[in-house]
Parts: C-alpha cells; sequence; structure tokens
C-alpha cells in the first residue's frame, strides 16, 4: 500500500486536534453513529482538562489507497522535545495556522525544526470561518516566517489551503466550495513524498517515544527506516555512538490503523510502529538487526532552562491523603519520566531525600506535579530557579532568554511594558494587531517571567495573551525585583476557627477559609507589608457572662484566594515550599520551627 507520514503542527489553540478529529470522520474511520469524544486526540485527563495537547499522538487513515499516517504535536515550547522527536518520524509537515492569529511564536518554534530537516511545508489557514479572519494577510505573515527561518526556495514555494476544522472543509480559496476535506487529502498525497527508507536493507527503526503499558512492559514508538519487522524476531538496541543497551526479541508488533494501535505480523519501512519486549532501551536508541553495526542519528535536543526540587513531604499532615509518600518512590517515579521525556533531566540534590528535576518550563514542570499528585504522591516543590551556564569563550555568566509575544488592549500597554521592563525586559517590536489591540513583542530573561502570568491577567484584566518561547543564552542582565510583601504564618496546629480568620482579614487576603488544616510554619495568607506576621488562625471568641449589643452577629469572610499548582509555585520565596498532595496544595516555610528560621535568615544575611 502507498504510504505517507506527516506531521500536523501549530501553535496552541489554533485547532491541531480538531483537525485530526475531523481527518479521521472523513476518511471514515469512525463508522457512522459510533460515538466518539471531541478532540478523541486529547487521551490524557489533564489534556482535556486544559484543552491542550502534551503528548504525541499517532493514528492512521486510508484514503484513495493509500495510508496517511498522521502525527498529532504539541503546541507548547515548553513539550518542544516532543515534537523535535516526532519531525524524525514524518516526510512532510501541515501547518496550521489561525486566519484571524496569524503566526505565533510556537508555530515559529516547531516551524523552524521542520524546516531545519528539510521538510517540505503544506499550509492550512483554519478558521476562516471566522467573522475576524484576515485569510490573505495570514498567508503573507506566514511566507515572511518562512523566509526569516532561512527556508530554502522549494520550501518557500508552499501550497496553501483554506479551511474550517469546525465546519469540517477545506477549499483553495477561503470562498468556497465549501463541502469537505478531500482537497486537504489529495494535497498530501500529491505534496508529501513517500517514505526515503531502504525496503531491503537489514531491519532498523529510531526509538522516537516511549511508554509504559502494565501487560506489554516498555512500548517504545518509531519509523522503520530499513528492512521490515516480524513477531519475535531477534533484535539488538544500540546508542548513537554504537555501543550495545541489549539484544531481546520483538515479543508484540503493534501499527497504528485510525485510533486503535492493533497488533501485526509484519511491518515494513516507512511504517510508523510500536515495539514492545525490550526491558531497557529507550528513547534515540536505535533498534535493529543483529548485524547492523551503525546507529541511526538523531537530533540534538533544547536545553533544560528551569529546575524544582522535589522532596519527601516533612509536613505535620503528611500521609493523609496520598499512598506514594516515600523517597524511593518519588525518585523511580522521577527517574521513569525523565527516561521517556528526554526534555526533562533529574539529579540527586544536595539536601536530604531531595531530587533537582530540570525541564523546558513552568508548565512543563506543572503538568508532571499535576501527573504525580494524581498517580498518589505526596511532595514538597521549591520555587523553579533558572539555569544559567558559562560561556565557552568569555567565561561569562549567561542566563536563558525568551521571546515573549503579547496581545492587549491598547489602554493596558503602559502597564505591561512598565512590569516587563521591571522584569528585565527589552521592548523589540511594538505594533497594531487590529481591533484596538497591540502586539508587543519583548526579549525577557526566564528569570523574570516566573510568576508573572498570574500579574499579568490580573494587570489586563483578562484579556491579555501571552507567548513564550526560548530564544537563546545572553549575559546575566542583573537583579530582578521579586514579590514585595510578606507572608502570614501560622503559630498553631488544628483547624482554622472563623473568629480568628476574620480578625487576621485586614492584615492582608488569606488563602485558607474556616474549617482549614493548618499547621505550624504553614502560610495562610499574604501579609500586607514588606515582612513575615506569625499569626494564630485557631484563637476563639473570649466567653464571658457579659454580652455588648452586637457582638454576637454571625461572623462574615471574604472568600479566600484560591491557589492553583501554578500560583502557588509562582508565588513562593526560596525560602518556601509547595505541599502538593492529591487533595491539597498548601504553602509552607521551608523550615517549619521559628527558631530554625531565624537561624536560617541570619546565616543567609551573613554569606
Amino acid at each position: 500500500m502507498d504510504l505517507r507520514n506527516i506531521a500536523i503542527i501549530a501553535h496552541v489553540d489554533h485547532g491541531k486536534t480538531t483537525l485530526v478529529d475531523c481527518l479521521l470522520r472523513q476518511s471514515g474511520t469512525f463508522r457512522e453513529h459510533q460515538q466518539v469524544a471531541e478532540r478523541a486526540m486529547d487521551s490524557n485527563d489533564i489534556e482535556r482538562e486544559r484543552g491542550i495537547t502534551i503528548l504525541a499522538k499517532c493514528t492512521s487513515v486510508v484514503w484513495k489507497g493509500t495510508r496517511i499516517n498522521i502525527v498529532d504535536t504539541p503546541g507548547h515550547a515548553d513539550f518542544g522535545g516532543e515534537v523535535e522527536r516526532i519531525l524524525n518520524m514524518v516526510d512532510g509537515v501541515v501547518v496550521l495556522v489561525d486566519a484571524a492569529e496569524g503566526p505565533l511564536p510556537q508555530t515559529k518554534f516547531v516551524v523552524g525544526k521542520a524546516l531545519k530537516l528539510g521538510l517540505k511545508p503544506i499550509v492550512l489557514i483554519n478558521k476562516v470561518d471566522r467573522p475576524d479572519q484576515q485569510a490573505f494577510e495570514v498567508q503573507t505573515q506566514t511566507f515572511d516566517l518562512f523566509a526569516a527561518l532561512d527556508a530554502d526556495d522549494e520550501q518557500l514555494d508552499f501550497p496553501t489551503l483554506f479551511a474550517s476544522g469546525k465546519q469540517g472543509w477545506a477549499a483553495e480559496i477561503p470562498d468556497g466550495p465549501h463541502e469537505d476535506m478531500a482537497p486537504l487529502f489529495d494535497l498530501i498525497c500529491r505534496h508529501v513524498p513517500p517514505p526515503k527508507v531502504a525496503v531491503d536493507g537489514p531491519f532498523a527503526v529510531l526509538a522516537t517515544t516511549l511508554e509504559y503499558n502494565p501487560f506489554l512492559g516498555r512500548l517504545l514508538t518509531g519509523r522503520i527506516e530499513s528492512g521490515r519487522a516480524r513477531q519475535n524476531m531477534t533484535v539488538k538496541a544500540i546508542r548513537a555512538d554504537g555501543t550495545l543497551v541489549e539484544q531481546g526479541r520483538i515479543s508484540k508488533l503493534l501499527a497504528f490503523r485510525g485510533l486503535e494501535r492493533v497488533p501485526v505480523e509484519e511491518a515494513e519501512a516507512g511504517d510508523i510502529v510500536v515495539i514492545a519486549g525490550l526491558s531497557a532501551a529507550t528513547v534515540a536508541d536505535t533498534i535493529c538487526a543483529p548485524e547492523v553495526q551503525r546507529a541511526l542519528p538523531a537530533q540534538p535536543i533544547d536545553p533544560s532552562t528551569l529546575a524544582i526540587t522535589f522532596s519527601v513531604n516533612d509536613s505535620p499532615l503528611a500521609g493523609q491523603e496520598g499512598d506514594k509518600v516515600t523517597s524511593r518512590l518519588i525518585r523511580d517515579r522521577l527517574l521513569r519520566e525523565a527516561e521517556g521525556n528526554i526534555a526533562i533531566r533529574v539529579r540527586e540534590s544536595e539536601e536530604k531525600d531531595a531530587y533537582e528535576v530540570s525541564g523546558r518550563g513552568e508548565l512543563q514542570l506543572a503538568v508532571l506535579i499535576e501527573t504525580m499528585r494524581r498517580e498518589g504522591f505526596e511532595l514538597s516543590v521549591s520555587r523553579p530557579r533558572v539555569l544559567f551556564r558559562t560561556d565557552p569563550v568569555t567565561g561569562q555568566r549567561q542566563e536563558p532568554i525568551e521571546e515573549v509575544v503579547i496581545d492587549v488592549d491598547e489602554e493596558f500597554t503602559g502597564t505591561v511594558i512598565d512590569k516587563l521592563t521591571q522584569r528585565k525586559g527589552e521592548l523589540v517590536e511594538l505594533r497594531p494587531s487590529g481591533g484596538g489591540k497591540q502586539r508587543l513583542v519583548f526579549h525577557a530573561p526566564s528569570r523574570g517571567l516566573i510568576g508573572y502570568h498570574g500579574e499579568f491577567l490580573t494587570d489586563t484584566r483578562g484579556t491579555g495573551v501571552m507567548y513564550r518561547l526560548f530564544q537563546g543564552y545572553a549575559p546575566y542582565k542583573g537583579t530582578v525585583t521579586s514579590r514585595r510583601t510578606g507572608t502570614l504564618i501560622s503559630l498553631e496546629t488544628g483547624r482554622a476557627v472563623a473568629y480568628a480568620l476574620w480578625n487576621l482579614e485586614d492584615r492582608g487576603p488569606l488563602f485558607i477559609g474556616a474549617g482549614a488544616k493548618v499547621y505550624g510554619g504553614m502560610i495562610i495568607g499574604e501579609h500586607s507589608r514588606g515582612n513575615d506576621l506569625e499569626v494564630n488562625p485557631l484563637k476563639g471568641k473570649q466567653l464571658t457572662n457579659f454580652r455588648a449589643a452586637g457582638k454576637d452577629d454571625a461572623v462574615d469572610l471574604t472568600p479566600p484566594v484560591e491557589m492553583t499548582l501554578e500560583k502557588a509555585i509562582a508565588y513562593i520565596e526560596d525560602d518556601e515550599l509547595v505541599e502538593v498532595t492529591p487533595q491539597s496544595i498548601r504553602l509552607r516555610k521551608r523550615y517549619l520551627d521559628p527558631h530554625e528560621r531565624k537561624r536560617a535568615a541570619r546565616r543567609l544575611a551573613g554569606e
């Protein structure tokens, strides 16, 4: 059967996963009246809740005798490790661009990777049914982006289609005819070349993703670069430098057919398959026939820019909600994650029972923490810190810099520029983006952006949109001002009393409500002044025989500030931790004992 392998790449929320759903339906992959969840490719709970794709997924459709393997990739730069590996498996890309928003940072990130690999793009301008669409202008912007990314002449001569994934049509011009996705299927078959593979060579496949299955063990996915794979055949796994990892057998061979992974007896070069049966091989290893000596080339990965320390939860409330609380379980889980996700690094920290996990950004690390708490883990998590490096030539200290693209109403432009300048951001572009909005482009240190997103949403009354992308390293920009307020710290352990909280409200906003479990050293609110204040949230009303008129009125509390995981991680300072359990997110001081806190502060002041 004729074969085509393509990846769909785009910015977050430009409609990739909805488009793949539509292609599956129209190719007859779903039976008529079959019940399929909306955005069927986003199978992970966190993906569904956040409306983003985190893990690359593969699916397959048949169109007029040609099998098309389609890979749906993440749009977030934090999950770029997934994207880079996936592009090695495909021969063409469909670049999806929103007809109103145009190409955005993550489009630039993924397209840059695809062009460097020499892939020929098809541009699909989606959401043409939007009232604010500017399809032809977006087509020009996309051409300019390709030119800026050093696309060659063949790549710049890209075909364009206009589409609405939601309404289920694609056409050569925005005005129609609006029938179905046939023009896109036909264009993929015409424009994307068949896989360049050696059908008669010895078997070799580069492992691009790894996952675990309770019945089959480790599952490695990749495209067969040469030869044929057969069930039960003897294979070996080798690293990039040719060293042997292990020898074994293919106990199960699976291929993608629609949304299902179907067992097959044999698969040939060019097809994307899943191999089970190896116990040590991992991502970027070559699985091949015993006679093969040279590994297949693997893409280098962008460096990690942020690190967070994961440690055992040692609070007085530890072990009440989760069943995975020991350092050994946490270590095994983190090492397993690092094996399958090559954008994450894990190393033992100097602290007792603690591990430093480095990754691409706050979102990637927050998703890992969220996944672990759903699995029953209890953790203490530190404030994210940026990973610096030393310039090999000048010996200068360098820090990661991100390109920040912001779309914001004109009235908030001044505030945003002021805040990002304080955080050492440098404004490189300011232009109107239509509809009374301005587009601002900054180059800002990753350090300055930690915790800024929540503040940004407050400053723009929730109307601003911000996109971030790793740009490179630059000399250290100097100190960035951190949180200016102190915290309210509980002195006692027990359940918070409404009367005590009511008396504390004028000290600053609270993070807990009446009846919440608290302990000594736990942060229960923000102090309106710059210093930390130790308070007693358990103090009840003193009962006497005398009553003054009006004294017995019901206590009316302001609802507490709800701390989400990302908000909590961004909020804390270096001497604070976030306690994460399956049901709760609490803020606490690193040292719960007040005397120990004072000693640590004195040590820090003396350094």
